[in-house]
């Protein structure tokens, strides 16, 4: 049995570090209000903004517009939205490996969004888009918009042939999956019932509304994309901290338990020895 000042010592450390996972599952909890509020909100507009687009598509033909051509895809842009920090349960992992899943052997350059992500595909040797977005948690809807301008004028030029985003969707608190969303070239069948398009277009023409429209398009599905993720983030990194403080708990009381045998084993020995030394004499 290790001795009572190893045991203190260890229920010394881990109390310390119990203070800190309860800290982190505190201030996850505080982020979290805000980004599923954030959520809340724009969900609405990114959903109805995917289903508009479809009307808008299915009235324009590939010679109208640039975002709809079709074709052999030789090169695809992957947008990982990952997190800034560890600590998260299987949240970062969770998502690279459903991104490798979806990455296989294509050809592909990425741009990350987030510190883990862009240290990931980093090391992984991947032709990197930008390195100017590497902290999600500072992400706002201008620089979506600057990322979906960047990427509009680079699958337009020829640069790629197919943009797709891989985020983590926001189901519940203890739920979160790694998704996707194919963001160009448009597909024609985008409405998820299947019904026809109820979108008309009458000026200036269906391929020059379209072009106006898509990058701000882009960037609005884009900022949905950030926000899942940054809520699915916070989510799994509050379950993960308040497991961690549970099991310190749990630790910390077993120690406790061992200290107490440990110091009553050894007060019993000394109360011992007095009674035998006493009776020598």
């Amino acid at each position: 049995m290790a001795s009572m000042k190893e045991i203190n010592l260890r229920i010394k450390s881990i109390s310390g570090t119990r203070q800190i996972t309860k800290a982190m599952e505190l201030v996850a909890i505080s982020k979290l209000s805000k980004a599923r509020e954030r959520i809340d909100r724009i969900r609405p507009f990114y959903t109805e903004l995917y289903s508009a687009l479809s009307d808008v598509s299915a009235a324009v033909s590939p010679l109208d517009s640039g975002f709809c051509r079709d074709g052999e895809v030789k090169k695809t842009c992957v947008i990982a939205i990952a997190g800034d920090r560890g600590l998260a349960g299987g949240y970062n992992s969770n998502l690279f490996k459903y991104a490798a899943e979806l990455i296989g052997e294509k050809n592909v350059c990425v741009l990350p969004i987030g510190k883990r992500s862009l240290e990931h595909f980093e090391r992984r040797g991947f032709e990197i888009v930008s390195e100017d977005y590497a902290s999600v948690e500072d992400i706002d809807v201008g620089d979506c918009f600057e990322i979906s301008r960047l990427l509009c004028k680079m699958f337009l030029d020829g640069e790629f042939d197919r943009l797709v985003c891989v985020y983590t969707n926001f189901v519940t608190m203890l739920g979160q999956e790694p998704a996707q969303l194919n963001l160009l070239p448009l597909d024609k069948e985008l409405l998820s019932d299947g019904s026809e398009a109820k979108f008309t277009l009458v000026e200036p023409g269906a391929g020059a509304v379209f072009n106006s429209i898509i990058p701000d398009t882009v960037a609005g599905l884009l900022w949905g994309a950030v926000c899942e993720s940054f809520a699915s983030e916070l989510a799994s990194r509050r379950t993960a901290m308040e497991s961690a403080t549970s099991n310190a708990d749990d630790i910390i009381d077993d120690l406790r338990l061992k200290y107490n045998k440990a110091r009553k084993s050894t007060i019993t020995r000394q109360i011992t020895e007095i009674v035998s030394g006493a009776q020598e004499e």
